[in-house]
């Protein structure tokens, strides 16, 4: 239950998030609110570390897979990306689009068992259910004239 309350929370947080950064970057400019929305990000995991422990950060050095390292570039490009599609198709459509890619690719990561990610099976049901939320999206998006 704890995991499924916090999925929640991640969606909502990241939909406000996404407006947020729309709005800034309307009164800036698209890489001055990334720069901004990451380094920002950064001040308040220092103030994290600072109050919940300092584990070492020399630990990052001994990682197994160093492309796991490429996490905050990524986060970078979804600030972008997410700014670019609410910007272009507000923010509903986006973030119905933007969690039907994120369905899709973490399916076909377990699927393939990619990253070291443990491998599942292929499941028509699963293809199905995703096919559904395309359906969706495309009534959600279907406009009637008046």
């Amino acid at each position: 239950m704890w995991g499924i309350l916090v999925a929640l929370l991640s969606g909502a947080l990241m939909s406000v998030q996404g407006v947020f950064n729309t709005a800034l970057t309307k009164q800036t400019s698209l890489w001055v609110s990334t720069g901004w929305v990451q380094i920002s990000a950064f001040l308040v995991c220092i103030a994290a570390w600072l109050f919940t422990g300092r584990d070492k950060i020399t630990d990052l050095a001994r990682v197994d897979h160093k492309y796991i390292l490429l996490g905050g570039v990524i986060g970078a490009f979804i600030t972008v990306t997410v700014i670019q599609s609410m910007s272009s198709l507000g923010p509903a459509r986006a973030a119905m689009l933007i969690v039907i890619a994120q369905l899709a690719v973490a399916y076909l990561i377990e699927v393939f068992g990619i990253f070291g990610v443990e491998k599942v099976g292929f499941e028509w049901r699963k293809i199905i259910g995703m096919a559904v939320a395309i359906a969706g999206i495309v009534i959600f998006k279907w406009e009637t004239k008046s």
